[in-house]
């Protein structure tokens, strides 16, 4: 057998081929590429499986099989095409209005697979969900950590992705990445998580002076939340405190009292 870092193919239409396509071979995680047998196969998964656009293209026009037709193993053509990095069948299938979220034998959708940027990025930008979950509760950003693939993992999480998601062993990506080892993996993650983090708290602090909290708002404050960064409307919490008409103290106060006017 190959390097397991490698997709590994061998397509023959008319003999009893085993077929491998995996991207890495790690705890257990040989189950997220395919196994593949031809007669698993119809005649479009076939030529999705090989990356042959034209007998795809053939097959579709010609009726013999559809978008969304499944082999024995509930595999679309979508997955097959998505497992051996093929965007140009990926794309030609989105196409023809093929479903993005159908599952196979073991719940994963089209994503999971993915080891290849391109068609991840295809996926995505025509609305494919990377939050569902397979049999071991495994998201595509899961797969992605268990790949090593960063930047699959950045296309997912700009995507809204769920960082926090958890599999069937209660694991974030992150703490899976820190249970594989995987060093960039983790300050990538980390990194992000703590970006959302701190994006969370700023939100809570505008929050807090709007509902004139002033016991939250202190609360935040001490915790060392920043009061400067600004929302999508170019505001940040102290531009709210003074729309109403209140003022952050040095003494990370919500000063509510009236201001007395000039006369």
């Amino acid at each position: 057998v190959q390097s397991t870092s490698k997709v590994q193919m061998n397509c023959k239409e008319n003999a009893e081929t085993y077929r491998v396509i995996k991207a890495v071979d790690k705890r257990g995680f040989k189950d997220s590429g395919y196994h593949i047998r031809d007669k698993d196969l119809g005649k479009i998964h076939r030529a999705a499986c090989e990356g042959n656009v034209a007998r795809v293209q053939q097959i579709l026009l010609l009726r013999k099989n559809g978008p969304n037709d499944k082999d024995k193993r509930n595999r679309t053509a979508l997955h097959l095409a998505c497992a051996g990095g093929h965007p140009a069948v990926v794309t030609l299938l989105v196409k023809w209005k093929c479903q993005l979220n159908l599952c196979d034998n073991e719940n994963k959708t089209n994503l999971p697979p993915c080891q290849q940027e391109e068609c991840t990025s295809i996926l995505l930008e025509h609305g494919a969900d990377p939050n569902l979950v397979d049999v071991k509760g495994y998201t595509a950003l899961h797969y992605a950590v268990l790949g090593q693939n960063i930047s699959i993992a950045a296309k997912l999480l700009s995507h809204k992705a769920n960082i926090e998601a958890r599999d069937k062993d209660d694991l974030t990506p992150l703490l899976l990445a820190v249970s594989e080892n995987e060093q960039q993996m983790v300050g990538f993650l980390l990194r992000n998580q703590l970006e959302a983090l701190s994006l969370y708290f700023r939100t809570a602090l505008i929050l807090a002076v709007n509902f004139a909290s002033s016991s939250v708002v202190r609360l935040l404050l001490e915790q060392g939340v920043d009061i400067s960064p600004q929302d999508r409307y170019g505001r940040n919490a102290e531009d709210y405190a003074v729309i109403k008409g209140h003022q952050i103290t040095p003494h990370h106060q919500l000063d509510t009292r009236p201001k007395a006017r000039l006369v």
